[in-house]
């Protein structure tokens, strides 16, 4: 296959508030191809809940008057904005989901066609990253060359995306030319359903992290006045994987220790158990990726503290990569086989007590060694490697960009 367009459909909008899969794959694949990334579209509710957001806000116009909108800027992949579609995840399945749920499906692909001839696009691959909800495979009259389902969570683990979710994911699991899955459970899970395959491990923007190791940041203005060890996690914060009774105990057991969080919040059970108020904690908020290395780069030991749970089970963390690009001591709960992959160059932790001793021992250690055997296993897992798997996988010949 000769260098075609690609086409990704996301659940991960452009404007999503931590790394995705789809937008760093994208980027890479700008690189060398023309790129078009098909934001999840939102709803009608979507529009009124989430009025505040400042990509909703600069696209209401055009949403209001349900056009296709493109924000294009050079060398990087052309989002595209569909129009908005009907909330319909509250229903019960039954023949009005699936009215609705088929009518969604023409305001997407109606889209995607006037894209496709608006923009020029031609011969193309599309992958549809995590979005079963919405175009998992495009209808033949649309042309394309080949089709990728990404699964990057066990969608039936959220109750939210499992109400309709795991029905739609095994249609387009059955039907996509190739299934691309982010862990080795997942693979375990989805191996019986998909025509076609592959684990696609998670990676890292690792130029950018390995900023974290020498590059001269200044000191984040949420320590300021602040002395002493940090102990760091960067992520999203929710209730399905983060055990945050285990965050509560690493401040208890830290307290000459900054406990820094840096996500977006997500979660309940922070605030019930009295996170935010405990003195050593610091809590961002959201961070785009770029700002990401000057917070990496102050933290002396980072944490993976996710629960034990059948979702987690399923994770191979995006994370994972950027905090060793970064050189940092990672202490991690044994959730999954594909963190125990890392043991050689990470800390891992049984139980609440093994963990908090590890964090006392990654914030004594000083070992460049092994700082450089960190940095070493991260560049085994660069985008760039990832995109030369896809090459592989769909035939594309391989080159130097």
């Amino acid at each position: 296959m000769q260098d075609p367009d690609f086409v990704i459909h996301s659940l991960f909008r452009d404007d999503h508030p931590y790394s995705s899969v789809s937008m760093s794959m994208a980027r890479v694949l700008a690189r060398r191809h023309r790129v078009w990334y098909v934001n999840h579209p939102y709803s009608w509710k979507d529009m009124l809940a989430d009025r505040d957001n400042k990509a909703l806000q600069r696209r209401l116009s055009g949403l209001l008057r349900r056009r296709v909108q493109y924000e294009q800027e050079s060398q990087n992949p052309t989002v595209v904005q569909p129009p908005p579609t009907l909330p319909i995840n509250f229903l019960p399945p039954g023949s009005l989901y699936d009215t609705l749920h088929r009518h969604n499906q023409r305001v997407v692909f109606k889209s995607m066609q006037k894209m496709l001839k608006q923009q020029n696009v031609g011969p193309f691959v599309y992958i549809n990253c995590y979005d079963p909800f919405f175009a998992g495979v495009l209808p033949p009259e649309l042309g394309a060359l080949f089709q990728i389902y990404l699964c990057v969570d066990d969608i039936s683990q959220d109750p939210y995306t499992a109400r309709h979710g795991v029905r739609h994911e095994l249609e387009i699991m059955d039907s996509a030319d190739l299934t691309l899955v982010t862990s080795s459970n997942l693979f375990r899970i989805h191996e019986a359903h998909a025509r076609r395959i592959h684990t696609f491990f998670n990676a890292a923007d690792v130029a950018l992290f390995e900023q974290a190791m020498d590059a001269p940041f200044e000191k984040p203005a949420e320590l300021e006045g602040r002395n002493g060890p940090v102990i760091g996690y960067i992520g999203n914060l929710d209730d399905l994987r983060i055990d945050f009774e285990l965050i509560y105990k690493t401040a208890l057991a830290f307290p000459h220790a900054t406990v820094l969080l840096v996500g977006p919040l997500n979660s309940g059970q922070l605030v019930a158990l009295g996170i935010d108020k405990l003195p050593n904690v610091v809590l961002t908020g959201s961070r785009p990726l770029q700002a990401l290395p000057p917070f990496l780069q102050s933290m002396d030991c980072v944490l993976v503290p996710f629960r034990y749970n059948t979702l987690t089970r399923s994770i191979y963390p995006l994370k994972i990569n950027e905090y060793l690009a970064a050189g940092k001591p990672v202490v991690s709960t044994n959730f999954s086989d594909d963190i125990r992959s890392f043991s050689n160059n990470i800390y891992l932790a049984e139980n609440h007590e093994q963990f908090i001793r590890l964090v006392g021992t990654a914030l004594q250690e000083n070992d460049a060694a092994a700082r450089v055997a960190r940095n070493q296993r991260a560049k085994l897992n660069t985008w760039e490697a990832r995109i030369e798997q896809l090459y592989d996988l769909i035939g594309v010949k391989n080159m130097n960009p």
